[in-house]
């Protein structure tokens, strides 16, 4: 049994997962990525310009944590370095996913450093966070084409013990968030989404 064959039931809860956040439209025209760990030293990633409302297990591929392809020819998505990243940094994280809504986009833009919460029950959707009275922050980093520098600036910051919650913004490119199972890290994508939604609303009916 090959390493994809034997990780072949996460893979199918990842593209349901694809499905899923494709259809609230956080991930349109092709855009994010998705992964799961597969064993100790690979991941499965979607490949790169696929619509993820229609994927399905072929179109993921296995990727050493170097980011190299384990099948000649197929090409993983642009921002596999950080993807791998998050894995290396923390051998608890079994999945790392990427939206790129209307929300995060918009309020990366518009952010300083970090975007900040305080006072919403979905806070503790996140991992660590156990009240609504305290003050999240979710980084902001800002975008380059050069994913190795981009990957870096994030090391930097964990090595510092400055990233203190599962996700992060990429300034005009989205949401990133992750946990130690595929439901976990999907709780953390809904939540950061369902706040960077409401933060935005709120924003907009201030005089």
């Amino acid at each position: 049994m090959t390493l994809a064959e034997h990780y072949a039931d996460q893979a199918e809860a990842l593209c349901r997962l694809c499905h899923l956040f494709g259809e609230r439209q956080w991930c349109l025209a092709t855009s994010g990525n998705f992964s799961i760990r597969a064993g100790t030293s690979h991941c499965l990633i979607t490949q790169s310009g696929k619509d993820k409302t229609r994927i399905t297990t072929t179109d993921l591929m296995l990727c050493d944590l170097d980011g190299l392809p384990s099948e000649p020819g197929l090409i993983p998505s642009a921002e596999t370095a950080l993807h791998t990243l998050l894995y290396r940094l923390d051998e608890r994280t079994a999945a790392v996913l990427h939206t790129h809504s209307v929300a995060a986009t918009v309020l990366s833009r518009a952010a300083d450093t970090e975007v900040e919460f305080g006072g919403f029950e979905m806070q503790k959707a996140i991992a660590g966070i156990v009240s609504h009275d305290c003050t999240v922050s979710l980084p902001v980093f800002e975008n380059s084409q050069d994913m190795a520098d981009l990957a870096a600036r994030v090391q930097h910051r964990a090595a510092l013990g400055a990233l203190t919650v599962p996700g992060f913004l990429v300034r005009g490119h989205g949401l990133y968030a992750w946990g130690n199972t595929l439901a976990q890290a999907a709780r953390h994508i809904e939540g950061f989404e369902f706040l960077l939604s409401t933060l935005l609303h709120e924003r907009s009916f201030r005089p």
